[in-house]
């Protein structure tokens, strides 16, 4: 088998749309890899392929099969190779491939602890990955264990963590001989540098006020500090133990689980009016428009919905938390869960799972899906801007703006 060194991109493209094979995506993947690997070789070489150069150092010697194990599929690989020296593309073919390898031993696990074989057919065909051997999952999954057992327990040496953000998601793991929920923990933060970094996972047995408080007790002891604010749904458990843990912090109760809960509070021919009078509070352009907004908001449903005003104005504190920062970072703070679009990457990768054998090949694919992205957040840009993350500092020191000798001390500050 051998690569194209060269190839019009634009126009295989539109050939294979216009044959629309159904292995499109995986062909696609495996002729770009391949023509990007072709070009790499060529720079290795100081020339390009059969073209002659006097700064050519090296030549290609055909090419090697490899096998590369992806979300659309298992793909061969044609790697050039080099008469001299060796080629290998480690940004390919290792890099970011914690949840691939997590997902394959996943299911591996569940083969060797008993699930079915014709289950496990239907699963490995899914995934598109074949040819698994008992010692390849070993290794994977040995390698796997370590990689995020020093992720999960790392030091947390980069604050102060100004804004948190936690959530629980329920995963179906076999113990006991018998199928079981458990709570898979999740705390994401805002760096020093204003990037944001997982902080940790933890499983417990049930989402109550012991697992949030051993969740929380772990966070500070590898070194949590400077917390500010943490946005959260209201669960009572996870509201204490911020409490317990944080002192000093406030809570933001996370919008998107709020609307959930006043729409259930709400006739349902009232909810899209009720909707775009709460959706108006958040529109406002500052802090004291968003509390007016508020009272008028309060003040119309109470004649009609009491009942939904009452509910709403013993929210106030929890909702409106936001209002202490500088309005730049608000919509980072309370817009549909920080942690919403993680939660989302994870259930795709754990669905395909469904039963987890035991909670360690759980915390393996969780753990290596939030290490990956880790990975992508500290190389994207700041998720707050150093300036406008001094600036809810300052906030969180001195929380009344309009005080004369707050505004010079923010002033200085921000010049220095």
């Amino acid at each position: 088998m051998t690569a194209n060194p060269s190839i019009d991109l634009s126009g295989f493209l539109d050939e294979q749309l216009s044959q629309a094979s159904p292995d499109l995506l995986r062909q696609m993947l495996k002729t770009f890899a391949e023509a990007l690997m072709g070009e790499e070789a060529d720079a290795a070489c100081g020339a390009g392929y059969n073209q002659r150069s006097e700064a050519r150092t090296n030549s290609r010697n055909g090419y090697r099969e490899r096998r590369w194990d992806t979300r659309t599929g298992s793909i061969e690989l044609a790697i050039p190779k080099l008469r001299t020296g060796s080629y290998f593309p480690e940004w390919l073919l290792e890099r970011r491939r914690r949840s691939e390898q997590a997902l394959v031993t996943a299911v591996a696990t569940s083969y060797l602890l008993g699930v079915s074989t014709r289950r496990m057919e239907r699963l490995v065909a899914a995934l598109g990955i074949t040819g698994l051997s008992k010692s390849a999952v070993s290794q994977m999954a040995e390698d796997l264990d370590e990689q995020v057992e020093a992720f999960r327990t790392r030091p947390l040496d980069a604050g102060p963590y100004t804004f948190v953000a936690a959530d629980a998601l329920t995963l179906r793991v076999r113990e006991g001989g018998r199928v079981i929920k458990v709570a898979a923990m999740v705390a994401t933060g805002v760096n020093a540098e204003g990037y944001r970094e997982i902080l940790g996972l933890q499983l417990s047995t049930a989402e109550d006020g012991a697992g949030w408080l051993g969740f929380f007790r772990d966070l500070v002891a590898r070194g949590l500090s400077g917390v500010g604010l943490v946005t959260s749904d209201a669960h009572a458990g996870l509201v204490d133990a911020v409490g317990a843990t944080l002192p000093g912090a406030s809570w933001q109760r996370c919008r998107t689980h709020f609307a959930a809960n006043l729409m259930a509070k709400t006739p349902k021919s009232a909810w899209p009016w009720v909707k775009a009078l709460l959706h108006s509070v958040y529109d406002q352009p500052d802090a004291a428009s968003v509390h007016a907004q508020f009272d008028r908001m309060v003040a119309t449903l109470a004649e009609q919905l009491p009942d939904v005003a009452d509910y709403l104005d013993e929210a106030r504190a929890d909702i409106l938390a936001f209002t202490a920062f500088p309005k730049e970072v608000w919509r980072q703070i309370w817009s549909n869960n920080p942690n919403e679009r993680l939660n989302r990457e994870i259930r795709r990768r754990t669905d395909v799972v469904g039963i987890f054998p035991n909670r360690d090949s759980a915390i393996r694919l969780v753990g290596a899906v939030l290490a990956e992205q880790h990975d992508e957040w500290t190389e994207m840009r700041r998720y707050i801007g150093l300036d406008v993350l001094k600036r809810c500092r300052l906030a969180l020191l001195h929380p009344d703006p309009a005080d004369t000798d707050v505004q010079e001390v923010t002033t200085a500050a921000l010049s220095a």
